[in-house]
């Protein structure tokens, strides 16, 4: 079948190849790829952020996010059946949606959302997921709370504030002025236009704040938490519990909890917490937010739409920072484009 592979660590490191159909387990299900969408975490394990952490065997076949129809399905498989419309960030260490075909764990494989197309659906999973995994199983959101969410057009911005305001919290967001009356309409009710404002100087009491720039944004988004606050990052800098949660060495514990430090003494100082969110599979969730997805609570956002064979393109338009807003989606439709 055809994919793209990373073969090699680094910039250059993923191609168009031929690989074998992939083998189908007592657990899996086979998915014919219809569609898949383009992650940040595409480009960081392709350069191999990750490599200590996440041991893939070169060469693999890259893609964290997919949608398809099952062709086959394991013998230990329930509740699926060949033909089913699916939806599916496959689990750490068997990605693998840049191609033709897919064998994903049912437990990680949901029903595709039924008011959503395969193309709109493999927009979907990485970002919602780690959405619910932010705001409901770390933070706990509840109604009234204030929560700040940065870049708020991406992809992961944009349904994170959706999610936010169905949970009932005051969002704020920041953007840029193109994207301001987006935000708005996804449920922001206060915007920081980040090329006018400083959002240290005009926010403070805040509940949570989910970073995903790093570096002195992070820094400054611990002092607009009330006390006891957290801050939450998909970007890092990762601590002891990502170590933990890959099931990693002892020791890698204590470097993750060093590479850390700084930030978590900062966040002490002012009284606030600091977590890193590494997101991970799980299609009862997807199940939850395909629900969400049907009500119309949700919506994905999409900036285009590449061909299949126009992968490595769709990938450094998204590098290059020219998305506009929401999810860079590849489609295996011919009438795509």
């Amino acid at each position: 079948m055809k994919a793209f592979v990373v073969d090699k660590y680094g910039k250059d490191g993923a191609r168009a190849a031929d690989v074998p159909e992939p083998t189908v387990g007592d657990r899996d299900v086979l998915v014919r790829v219809s569609a898949a969408s383009i992650n940040p975490l595409d480009k960081m394990v392709r350069n191999g952020e990750f490599k200590q952490l996440l041991k893939y065997k070169l060469p693999f076949v890259l893609g964290h996010d997919v949608a398809g129809v099952v062709t086959r399905v394991g013998s230990a498989v329930h509740g699926f059946e060949v033909g089913d419309e699916v939806y599916a960030r496959p689990r750490d260490l068997r990605i693998g949606g840049f191609a033709e075909f897919i064998a994903i764990d049912m437990d990680d494989v949901a029903p595709k959302p039924a008011s959503l197309t395969l193309q709109e659906a493999a927009a979907v999973p990485l970002v919602a997921l780690a959405a619910w995994q932010v705001l409901v199983d770390r933070a706990r959101v509840q109604p009234g709370q204030k929560v700040l969410i940065h870049a708020g057009a991406g992809g992961l911005g944009s349904t994170v504030i959706q999610l936010a305001k169905h949970l009932g919290a005051t969002v704020a967001t920041t953007t840029s002025t193109t994207t301001e009356e987006l935000v708005r309409s996804l449920g922001a009710d206060v915007v920081i236009d980040y090329t006018k404002e400083d959002f240290s100087k005009v926010l403070s009491g805040y509940d949570l704040v989910l970073d995903s720039l790093g570096g002195a944004n992070l820094e400054k988004s611990l002092t607009v938490l009330k006390p006891g606050g957290l801050a939450i990052s998909v970007v890092g800098p990762p601590d002891a519990g990502f170590a933990k949660q890959l099931g990693a060495p002892s020791f890698m514990g204590l470097v993750m909890s060093a590479l850390s430090r700084k930030i978590r003494k900062q966040a002490r100082t002012l009284g606030v917490r600091y977590q890193f969110l590494f997101m991970r599979a799980d299609g009862s969730q997807l199940r939850k937010l395909g629900a969400l997805y049907d009500s119309g609570k949700l919506r994905p956002v999409i900036d285009s739409t590449f061909p299949f064979d126009q992968t490595l393109e769709a990938m450094a338009h998204v590098e290059q920072g020219r998305t506009k807003a929401g999810k860079v989606v590849i489609s295996m439709e011919s009438d795509n484009d």
